[in-house]
């Protein structure tokens, strides 16, 4: 259209990206006035806007008139396409809407009445697992009243039965795991926060454990096998004996089973009455050599029980009764009892660490005796080589097996020279 109505408008320049307004009427001015001129005469160029102005105005009203027909056509065909893509919009929507609806009374509303059916059960199910747990517990109580009844400890029971004891031990294991399984999803969840549990824990569980305990503890305390001691009851009998070893035998193992550091506990405090009992006895006996024969028998009966107890401790194996070990402990297989002791004790055998505690306790007490003289400080003097192999000879029979021959002098002559030399080495020449 330009091509068929020539114009003297530079149209480019107007269309450059990089018109500028204050560029052109600069130009203009420049063009119509010199730049000596005072004043400048604007109208020149004012007036040359205006024109192009009123031609551009022109142009739009001549291409306006010649294509108001197509330009109309082309608009109502817009309208005409628009109002089209509207009602198949509209019609659209409304079967979207339709569907959502349907949807949401079929699938929606389905769902969440079946997610409160979920919620439901979901809560249940916790309800049954916590019952059946309760239950369990409850069960375990039972039978733990039970077997504390077979130990003898219960209402209407006069027959002891030791090893029930065990099993009694083994239960309030079990039901310590089950409480202490209180994890998300494990089977103790929530169990503690049931009243029924915690009197079960109060009035059972914790009376028990301390029964256990205490009873164990004393089986060890009273353990004692020796027939050297004087003692007015007839001699054990072999089946005395055997079941003195059962009921110290499950003694020990209640005691693993509930609490490892109480076992040792309870064994260092068996030597240590034993060492204590000793030294205090063959103090007074060498202040009354009289009583020296009946003094060391006395210790040679101790140490006897001692070494029935190490062989105790040696058969009785922990993964054969199946207690659980420590996770911070690794146990051999063929392990036992004894070695923690051992280890404790920093010691090779139990009668060896008897002899030279008792050795070491019994050096200052000579001393004490012979710094105060008077008879007893000369009669030990006189008679200490009758002292010497008095002491000797307590030393090779309490460290003998029970029922077995005397062992060799030379197994325990170190322990013998130890305990004359405790003696001997206050006396001086």
């Amino acid at each position: 259209m330009a091509e068929s109505e020539p114009s003297y408008i530079d149209y480019e320049a107007f269309l450059d990206p990089d018109f500028s307004p204050t560029a052109l009427a600069n130009s203009l001015v420049i063009a119509t006035n010199n730049p000596s001129d005072h004043p400048l005469d604007l109208s020149t160029p004012l007036s040359r806007v205006l024109f192009d102005i009123q031609d551009v105005d022109t142009h739009i009203h001549t291409l306006t008139t010649k294509s108001a027909i197509p330009l109309l056509t082309h608009t109502k065909d817009q309208a005409d396409a628009a109002q089209y893509i509207l009602d198949e919009v509209e019609a659209q929507v409304a079967s979207l809407t339709d569907g959502y609806q349907r949807l949401e009374k079929e699938v929606i509303q389905r769902h969440r009445e079946a997610d409160e059916v979920r919620v439901a059960v979901e809560r249940l199910w916790e309800t049954v697992k916590v019952g059946r747990a309760v239950g369990r517990c409850l069960l375990l109580g039972r039978q733990l009243e039970a077997q504390m009844a077979e130990v003898g400890m219960g209402s209407g029971t006069k027959r002891e039965d030791h090893k029930a004891m065990v099993r009694a031990a083994n239960t309030l294991l079990t039901v310590r795991q089950l409480l202490a399984a209180s994890g998300p999803g494990e089977e103790g969840e929530h169990l503690t926060k049931v009243n029924l549990i915690t009197y079960l824990q109060s009035s059972i569980l914790a009376p028990t454990d301390s029964t256990l305990r205490n009873r164990a503890q004393q089986i060890i305390r009273e353990f004692s096998m020796s027939s050297l001691a004087p003692s007015p009851a007839a001699p054990a009998t072999y089946a005395q004996s055997e079941e003195t070893k059962s009921r110290t035998t499950s003694a020990f193992i209640t005691l693993r089973l509930l609490s490892q550091p109480l076992l040792l506990s309870s064994l260092q405090a068996y030597l240590r009455t034993s060492l204590t009992s000793s030294l205090a006895s063959i103090a007074r006996a060498l202040g009354n050599l009289s009583a020296l024969d009946r003094t060391l028998l006395e210790v040679s009966a101790r140490c006897q029980n001692i070494v029935a107890l190490e062989s105790l401790l040696e058969i009785v194996k922990p993964l054969q009764f199946g207690l659980e070990q420590p996770s911070n402990v690794e146990l051999e297989q063929d392990e036992n009892l004894l070695q923690p002791l051992l280890g404790a004790l920093d010691t090779s055998s139990l009668p060896s660490f008897f002899w030279r505690s008792l050795a070491e306790g019994l050096g200052p007490r000579v001393a004490e005796l012979m710094a105060k003289g008077g008879v007893s400080a000369r009669a030990l003097r006189t008679q200490r080589e009758r002292v010497r192999e008095s002491i000797r000879e307590c030393v090779f029979r309490g460290s003998q097996g029970l029922g077995g021959l005397k062992g060799r002098e030379g197994a325990w002559e170190r322990e013998a020279a130890v305990m004359v030399g405790s003696i001997m080495g206050s006396l001086g020449r």
